[in-house]
Formats: C-alpha cells, structure tokens, sequence
C-alpha cells in the first residue's frame, strides 16, 4: 500500500536558521533520501517552494477564482512530502519518524486511496 509522507515546518524557522545549521538539515535529508531510496519503500519525493510560490484555485458557480498562497494560515506550511510503498500503517509510520522533518515539524502520513 502506498503512503504519502506529508513533511510541515515554520518557513520563518528556515528562514533565520544559520547556514551551518541549514546545511546540516539539509545533510540529514539527503542522507535519509539515500536510504529510503535503496529500500523497497521509496516512490518519489519532493521539496516544495515556499508557500508565498503557491495559488490557490477555486470554482463557484462556473467562475475561477485565483488567490496567491496557500488558504489557511497555520503556524507550519507544507514543505515537501515523500510517497513511500509500505506493509501497513505500523511501517508506513516508522518509516516518516525517521524523516529529519518530524524533529522540528511534524509529518502526517496519509494512506494514499487506490483505485482500480
């Protein structure tokens, strides 16, 4: 079963980290993408840009409505996500514990609905 690995953090936090401690974030990542891709659990993975990248679609009553950003504000923005193949819930949540993010953020991990 497939599992998409939903990664959210403060933007402001990376935005004051320091360099060293930007680099070393980015390190952990890099080194668990290696991992997670050697196993059989890996399908795809990517960071996202900040959410003042992002533009929000809607339709009503046949009109388009456009708006920048994401809609809800919260104090953590997704920042990346890495869909991951799993046994179960049980694997598919040790897998995300070991994902960088989930020290300073959290990371929701999502069953993915699979239709035939």
């Amino acid at each position: 079963m497939k599992y998409l690995c939903l990664i959210y953090g403060d933007e402001k936090q990376w935005a004051r980290m320091p360099a060293a401690e930007m680099d070393s974030c980015i390190a952990h990542f890099a080194e668990f993408t290696t991992d997670v891709k050697t196993s059989a659990n890996y399908v795809g993975s990517n960071r996202l840009q900040e959410t003042a990248a992002a533009r929000t679609v809607r339709v009503r009553d046949g009109r388009v409505s456009i708006t920048d950003g994401p809609f809800a504000e919260t104090k953590e923005q997704l920042g990346g996500y890495y869909l991951i193949e799993a046994g179960g819930m049980d694997e598919a949540l040790a897998i995300a514990a070991r994902i960088p993010g989930a020290r300073w953020g959290c990371v929701e991990v999502r069953p993915v609905a699979e239709f035939p």
